[in-house]
């Protein structure tokens, strides 16, 4: 079913005092007063298209003369700005596959690639450090209003975010939350799968109010690695030439696109990047105006913890298992998905918290086994090596 407003219809409101009256109308164009060729519209549910022809619609705006440059001024900009945000919170946010074929190739389109992204997370639903997550709101807030900023200092308008923890620690839900919050679309990367060239056809390609998500950055030039060596076990000649002759993402062509100047095309994009270890990447990746945020994902706190089980199970304030839980956190890593997990269990909210105090004994139990080992793998390993002879005996 299609709408739209009715002729004359009215509103009215006030604006710092300022009573102000809106009216709509309309008036179709006939070919008697207007000369223009008719519109051809084509109606879906039909399959048949008919002449149209187009109309003069328009609100008109009534006030107080004495009013008019307080209106101009600031009630005007005030409608504008308030109609974008109206619009970007209905705006349907997409996940587009970033390593389609069809990207750069003549006829592609991203309707092809991509999906609604329906992620609900949101920076409330995030089990991590208040103020770690009050500072990414804010230097998202401080982003998507520099526009001028950005172009006053010569710098393209972009940010560059790290991501780095253990598996399970939220990554990918804080990039979901961040999506949610800008309203921004998310292209998905794997630089695996790509070349130098497709770097740069994509950033012609990639709209503004883009996130741009390349996960497990530290994995990047492993895959080619790995194919080489299962070509050469595998004592396929033809297969080992083809795995030599293979084009690899180069660490340049990835600098260049995260900071080069292939990255001035666009504005108003996030580049986010994944890793569970840090340590392995390369220095030059980790520089401001690459990664300018860097996030340690951490295991779960007791405050992370307080917005899981409020999450779940709808828990507020205190709890008596609370003080115990809190105990075992302090000793025990777990991840929030860990928790999560065991927190969807049952519906019963005495029954799953205790199931999480069963959880992190376990793990608490599993650490100091794996510690009081360790020792003795040690002693083991370094016999091994005296025995074949790589390690000398000390007195």
């Amino acid at each position: 079913m299609n709408f739209k407003l009715a002729e004359g219809v009215t509103f009215s409101e006030t604006f710092e005092g300022i009573h102000l009256k809106w009216i709509f109308s309309c008036k179709a164009n006939s070919s008697a007063d207007d000369q223009s060729d008719p519109v051809l519209v084509h109606d879906k549910r039909s399959g048949r298209s008919r002449s149209h022809h187009q109309e003069n619609s328009c609100f008109s705006l009534i006030f107080d003369r004495e009013h008019k440059k307080k209106v101009c001024t600031d009630y005007l900009p005030y409608v504008v700005e308030a109609s974008k945000e109206v619009v970007r919170e209905e705006k349907h946010l997409k996940l587009f596959d970033g390593n389609s074929e069809y990207y750069g190739m003549p006829g592609g389109s991203s309707s092809k690639q991509s999906v609604n992204m329906v992620h609900p997370f949101k920076f409330e639903n995030l089990a991590m450090d208040l103020e770690l997550k009050k500072a990414i709101m804010d230097d998202l807030d401080r982003f998507v209003r520099r526009k001028e900023f950005y172009k006053r200092v010569g710098k393209p308008w972009k940010r560059g975010y790290l991501l780095y923890g253990p598996p399970g620690t939220g990554k990918s839900s804080l990039i979901a939350a961040m999506a949610n919050y800008l309203k921004f679309v998310i292209y998905d990367l794997q630089l695996r799968r790509m070349q130098d060239s497709s770097l740069r056809q994509l950033l012609r390609v990639i709209p503004s109010k883009t996130i741009i998500v390349i996960e497990d950055i530290d994995c990047t030039g492993e895959l080619p690695r790995r194919e080489l060596y299962h070509t050469m076990y595998q004592g396929y000649e033809d297969s080992l030439k083809k795995a030599i002759k293979k084009p690899e993402m180069s660490l340049a062509a990835l600098l260049n696109f995260a900071d080069g100047l292939w990255s001035c095309c666009g504005d108003e994009r996030l580049i986010i990047f994944t890793t569970n270890h840090k340590e392995r990447l390369e220095p030059a990746l980790l520089q401001p105006g690459r990664m300018d945020m860097h996030i340690h994902m951490s295991y779960l706190t007791m405050e992370g913890f307080k917005v899981l089980a409020y999450n779940y199970l709808l828990v507020t304030g205190n709890h008596p298992l609370f003080g115990e839980i809190k105990g075992l956190l302090e000793v025990v890593n777990a991840t929030p998905a860990e928790v999560a997990e065991e927190l969807m269990r049952s519906e019963d909210v005495d029954a799953s918290l205790q199931g999480v105090v069963e959880l992190l004994k376990r793990k608490k139990i599993e650490a100091e086994d794996a510690a009081s080992l360790r020792p003795q793998a040690e002693t083991e390993e370094i016999t091994e090596k005296m025995e074949n002879g790589n390690v000398l005996p000390t007195n």
